[in-house]
């Protein structure tokens, strides 16, 4: 298997999905619509709906029926990004390279683009959901996405700046803030075809998901403003609970580690597994 040229397949599918989308979103403010397609569109890894497509190909789901909830997921996972780059939040200047939402269209403006990405998500869903199933995808997105997950995750992830460093506080920042979409990522397709393999799969994406933040972790002081395209050391500057600060960099490369292995173990009965392992290796070696 060529995982890169999978990989590349998978997401110029997504690209042209996405493309398609985005030709439909219907605004009253053609500003409010240039601030939504700039985030949409300025690049990164897709590395969800990549993993969306991956899981869909093992399980033989129909991409058309998958294709919609990965790019509301992608919606999503941008608004959470431009929330997260306001001055309120991490106040970054960059993101993939280019100057953030609000350093373009400054912070009103960013703030109703993401609003509007996320209402767009639930357009895309809501359009999308034909049977139990779907309803279910549906269903796991939207509880995934919010106060149970990602958004709980941040606001933990804030309010931990202040309070008692503990494990348990970094671990349910992390699950949540960063592992819930990538969890999203893996389960949605097993909800489309009536959850199969959803037990191994949920464990395969919880572990993914960790070890994505722990990397992007050590990544906050290994890498490169060039590299990783956003502002480096803002973690330990801003007294970030992070695997870094907590462990040391010894220590978060041996939960990476951890991670990575009980992925692998996951998904080890999976006859078509070769490229969702080939994710964890791209995982746990990126430099950006």
């Amino acid at each position: 298997m060529n995982f890169n040229k999978r990989y590349s397949d998978y997401k110029e599918i997504f690209e042209n999905e996405l493309k398609s989308r985005i030709e439909t979103i219907n605004s009253s403010n053609q500003t409010l619509k240039d601030a939504m397609v700039y985030s949409l569109t300025v690049g990164g890894k897709r590395i969800r709906p990549v993993i969306m497509l991956a899981v869909a190909e093992v399980l033989c789901v129909d991409f058309n029926k998958v294709l919609p909830f990965a790019v509301a997921l992608e919606c999503i996972h941008t608004y959470s990004l431009i929330h997260d780059d306001l001055p309120a939040m991490d106040n970054d200047d960059l993101r993939r390279g280019k100057p953030t939402n609000h350093k373009v269209f400054g912070e009103a403006m960013a703030i109703l683009a993401g609003d509007a990405l996320l209402n767009y998500a639930y357009e895309i869903v809501l359009r999308s959901i034909t049977d139990n199933n779907s309803l279910s995808a549906g269903r796991l997105l939207a509880l995934y996405a919010g106060a149970f997950g990602m958004v709980g995750g941040q606001a933990l992830d804030i309010l931990s700046e202040n309070e008692l460093k503990s494990e348990a506080t970094l671990y349910k920042i992390h699950e949540n803030k960063t592992g819930r979409l990538l969890l999203a990522s893996t389960l949605i397709p097993s909800c489309l075809c009536g959850n199969e393999g959803f037990d191994k799969l949920s464990q395969y994406g919880k572990n993914l998901g960790l070890l994505f933040q722990v990397t992007d972790d050590i990544l906050d002081v290994t890498s490169s403003v060039d590299k990783l395209g956003k502002t480096i050391n803002k973690d330990a500057n801003e007294n970030k609970l992070t695997f870094v600060t907590l462990y040391g960099l010894d220590g978060a490369k041996k939960y990476a580690k951890e991670y990575y292995e009980k992925a692998k173990l996951a998904i080890c009965d999976f006859e078509e597994n070769e490229f969702l392992i080939g994710l964890l290796d791209f995982i746990i070696g990126r430099d950006h």
